[in-house]
């Protein structure tokens, strides 16, 4: 795949940061669901989305990029750095340069184990430092030599506990390679895969890739292990990795690979110096495409709720008949709400109700704040299992992906409606109840199709919700998404209205319209011919329906 122009306005594209700015590269994500009677979901591992909790510097080799020497001399301040030189053929001497080299930078506090010491010595006096340090440098050459010297002992451990604990763990070639769990640990066209360390869990991890032309052996280990990405580090370069962030340093590029799947050709794209992908956006994509299951085809049936109701809000103002027909078909006066606040960062998410559920006309409102696996908690489970009905916030859609995705919690969201509850949400909170998730990038909401955040809780089948549209403009956006998938039905909501869907009938409510966008209103354009750029052109391709007006969605 070609390297974009940082002004690509490509919305199949996910985004990546560059210096304040955005540049669009390639679809990336995950949240895939196995649909039965309702999804499922497919990924056997709910791995923390958060990401890491310290960081890990993975250098391809060559010279150091200076922001890597800043960044861990800021790190380290005071506390001790451990250089760990297996790798070499002669550690004693790698261990020496490279603690001139920390102390040519402003880090003064370096332990370096005794090689002379019998290595059961070596191993506990390696496994003290490592937990008395805030840093580690793992020094180049071959990265066997460090997975057999260290298997199957507590240096690993020390290391993923000085992790936990926020540490920094460095590393420059073969010691950026034994990051990863599955490892090349050498050849040239075809890769010889042995056990790293999984400090850096879901990838592959190949270093001085652009000089020594490694790009083919990287493709085949993924394509050998779908379910992970590659990343190919060139000679002076880095990938800085903290929480779900990776940033790029240095004068080369970082390559991230995706293997091919059934749906999807294999991608390989480049990264730069100053720019910033989400490493747990990456992770989901791979897995998405080791599951082999387009997310553009509907795999949950027609456009239709067969037990309850949805009530699907276009975000902006709450109009009083709006909130009035949500807790009317939660049940009125005897309604058990359930409000999910969590479209929200953690770290701002409250349990505060929203305004229109605030007074006494219902038995009880209940904010629930619990994700990942706190959501397989018994006090989440036993909430929504007397609820009525459900209520999705605002926000960003792809927080309750990570919220949901691969607990238990989705399939109790469709017991509600099973009981003939109702689901309800605004903005972020109506686009999650489509089949098809659009706008779902971490890294920014204009990126309409980003791979593996591509997965709605298809509460209504077959359909890609947008929310905010006419307001802000939205009408061109949708064209791409349903050129792209033509089986799903386009579904665009204004602000300050809903649409309510019993059955396949589906009812305007509110200030505005909602747009309905089937593919054959683009079967008049050329499969190759340019998509209408602005929303007045856009506009005449949907079918709009007033507030006060309802229209079945088998008609589409």
């Amino acid at each position: 795949m070609p390297h974009l122009a940082p002004d690509s306005q490509d919305p199949h594209l996910p985004l990546i940061m560059k210096k304040g700015s955005f540049r669009f590269l390639s679809c990336l994500s995950l949240l895939c669901f196995l649909a039965a009677v309702m999804p499922e979901p497919l990924a056997a591992e709910v791995f923390n989305s958060e990401g890491l909790p310290g960081t890990l510097i993975l250098v391809g080799g060559g010279a150091v990029p200076q922001e890597v020497s800043i960044l861990l001399r800021e790190s380290v301040q005071d506390q001790p750095l451990v250089i760990l030189a297996e790798a070499s053929s002669k550690p004693t001497a790698t261990a020496d340069a490279t603690k001139q080299w920390l102390t040519e930078h402003g880090i003064s506090r370096v332990t370096v184990v005794d090689f002379s010491l019998p290595m059961p010595d070596r191993l506990r006096q390696t496994v003290a430092a490592i937990q008395k340090a805030q840093a580690v440098w793992i020094c180049g050459g071959q990265q066997s030599l460090l997975a057999n010297t260290f298997a199957g002992t507590d240096v690993e451990n020390a290391l993923q506990n000085l992790l936990q604990r926020g540490g920094v763990i460095a590393g420059t070639s073969a010691g950026a390679a034994i990051m990863s769990k599955v490892m090349i640990s050498s050849g040239m066209n075809e890769p010889e895969i042995s056990i790293g360390w999984n400090l850096l869990p879901g990838v592959i991890v190949d270093q001085h890739f652009t000089e020594r032309n490694r790009l083919g052996r990287s493709q085949l280990a993924v394509s050998k292990h779908p379910q992970l990405f590659g990343l190919g580090i060139d000679e002076g370069t880095a990938a800085i990795v903290t929480g779900r962030r990776m940033q790029i340093a240095g004068t080369g590029r970082v390559s991230v690979l995706l293997a091919e799947t059934a749906y999807r050709a294999a991608d390989v794209m480049t990264l730069t110096k100053g720019e910033v992908a989400d490493f747990t956006q990456l992770r989901r994509a791979a897995e998405q495409r080791s599951i082999r299951i387009d997310p553009g085809r509907p795999t949950d049936g027609l456009p239709q709720v067969a037990h309850g109701s949805l009530v699907i809000v276009g975000g902006g103002s709450m109009p009083k008949d709006v909130g009035a027909r949500f807790i009317e078909l939660a049940g009125g006066a005897k309604s058990r709400i359930i409000v999910l606040p969590t479209a929200g960062p953690r770290t701002e998410t409250t349990d505060v109700v929203p305004g229109f559920l605030r007074s006494k006309t219902t038995e009880s409102v209940r904010v629930l704040l619990q994700r990942g696996t706190e959501a397989d908690s018994e006090e989440f489970r036993s909430a929504l299992e007397t609820a009525t009905g459900v209520w999705f916030g605002g926000g960003r859609q792809w927080n309750f992906v990570d919220a949901y995705e691969g607990t238990d919690a989705i399939r109790l969201f469709h017991d509600v409606l099973r009981r003939g509850g109702v689901i309800g949400g605004s903005s972020a909170g109506a686009t999650i109840q489509g089949e098809f998730l659009v706008r779902g990038h971490p890294l920014g909401n204009t990126v309409m199709m980003a791979e593996g955040y591509e997965r709605g809780f298809s509460f209504l089948p077959g359909v890609a919700i947008d929310q905010h549209f006419a307001q802000r403009g939205r009408q061109p956006d949708l064209l791409p998404v349903i050129r792209r998938h033509p089986e799903m039905l386009g579904i665009g909501i204004d602000e300050g209205t809903a649409l309510v869907v019993t059955g396949s009938k589906a009812e305007i409510i509110g200030q505005n319209s909602v747009h309905f966008l089937p593919a054959k209103q683009l079967a008049s354009l050329p499969a190759d011919a340019e998509l209408p750029g602005t929303a007045e052109d856009a506009a005449r391709l949907y079918i709009s329906i007033k507030s006060g007006e309802s229209i079945d969605l088998k008609s589409f």
